[in-house]
């Protein structure tokens, strides 16, 4: 298989496909960083043909921008166009939970369901960020003052990669296992790109003040799952706006679990995802906008 997509500015995206059944494309978080969904892959390859690709800048993906939404956007839809056909699921996590959000608002057409993993909403002044600030502080614990000194001065490799396992470290409720999990995260290690990562932070915080995004959401009538940990440090209040917003939506914490909640709660997150997909599944996307809203909230 070809390991890349071509984007229409000619940008080589790394993909990688496993898995039977529906395509279902996973958008990873960042901005600025790879894929790392592999164990949601294997989680759902017995349900789903998952397709994992490094975004533009990122990992094993070329290192070139534009960096924006709508580029972003725009070499989903070319994902989508070369190894999924004229539809598919999207699951998008943190950073790209919102990229498929996006993505679904302009093209709904083209995705049957929309699975929103540990975003972080569509509030207009992105309120929930100090108290995710606080929060990281007090669960880094013994390791803040490290993961401050790192911070203080220009980093080598080295001491980028453990920066960020300290920083991943604390997205684990568990804190017995967190650095070994958020090591696995950083191996191998490719590189946050901190241009992407800015350029795109500081759009999305812009669009998200100035934007009908509210009113877009409210027009986006294809299910959608809300899924999160409900231990994660970022609150999860900010994603009720969202959540009001969509006609057709559901929302699900798991227990026991931060930000990456298929880590440390795999086999709920993994029936709530699969239980979700197979919904409407002898349906087009196009069919399933006719569909009546489900309001359904388990929490």
């Amino acid at each position: 298989m070809n390991p890349h997509v071509r984007s229409d500015d000619n940008c080589h995206l790394w993909v990688e496909q496993s898995g039977s059944g529906p395509p279902l494309v996973l958008c990873h978080g960042g901005p600025g960083m790879w894929d790392y969904l592999a164990p949601v892959a294997r989680l759902l390859d017995d349900h789903a043909r998952t397709i994992r690709w490094d975004q533009r800048g990122c990992g094993r993906s070329q290192r070139r921008g534009p960096y924006s939404v709508a580029r972003f956007v725009a070499d989903l839809d070319a994902v989508r166009d070369q190894l999924a056909g004229p539809g598919m699921a999207l699951l998008g996590h943190s950073w790209g939970a919102h990229l498929a959000l996006r993505y679904a608002i302009e093209h709904p057409e083209r995705v049957s369901h929309l699975i929103y993993v540990s975003g972080t909403g569509i509030d207009p002044e992105r309120g929930w960020h100090p108290h995710y600030e606080r929060n990281l502080r007090q669960r880094l614990g013994r390791h803040l003052d490290r993961w401050e000194a790192l911070g203080a001065h220009a980093r080598t490799p080295a001491e980028q990669r453990e920066r960020a396992v300290l920083q991943w470290s604390a997205d684990f409720a568990d804190q017995d296992t967190a650095l070994r999990h958020a090591q696995h995260m950083a191996t191998p290690w490719l590189g946050i790109n901190e241009d992407c990562n800015q350029a795109l932070n500081a759009e999305v915080k812009q669009e998200l003040r100035g934007s009908d995004l509210i009113v877009q959401c409210r027009a986006l009538d294809l299910p959608v799952l809300i899924i999160d940990g409900a231990e994660d440090i970022r609150p999860r209040w900010a994603v009720d706006s969202l959540h009001e917003a969509l006609p057709n939506s559901r929302r699900l914490s798991l227990a026991g679990c931060g930000h990456l909640p298929w880590v440390e709660n795999p086999l709920d997150f993994r029936q709530a995802v699969t239980t979700f997909l197979t919904q409407h599944s002898h349906q087009t996307p196009s069919q399933l906008h006719r569909e009546p809203a489900n309001r359904e909230d388990p929490r």
